[in-house]
């Protein structure tokens, strides 16, 4: 399945437009990286912990959007935008979504 932040994908044009796609994760923070998290915060620097929750949290959002994509036929999914949200005090959202669309090679 190709990927796509842009509307286009070079050497395929767009022949149909399935439908909008989502993913989506919501995940905790545990007591070891809150810790962590409050002792950089006294020194400074990344919150390793965190970086790797929110990039653990982009791919399982992004693989939920794209099956979504693959169960409705389509080819491809443009215009991928991630947002994240709170949704209490140590949740977090990681929302995936796109236009899944069926391709043909352009000539």
């Amino acid at each position: 399945m190709k990927v796509s932040t842009t509307e286009n994908i070079a050497g395929y044009r767009v022949i149909q437009t399935v439908g909008v796609v989502t993913g989506n994760v919501v995940r905790s923070k545990h007591i070891g990286r809150d810790i962590m998290a409050g002792l950089k915060t006294i020194i400074g620097g990344e919150i390793v912990g965190y970086t790797e929750m929110l990039a653990e949290a982009r791919e399982v959002a992004a693989q939920r959007m794209l099956a979504q994509a693959e169960q409705l036929g389509a080819d491809a999914v443009v215009n991928v935008r991630y947002t994240t949200s709170a949704i209490a005090q140590g949740m977090s959202e990681m929302l995936a979504y796109g236009t899944a669309v069926k391709l043909g090679i352009e000539v």
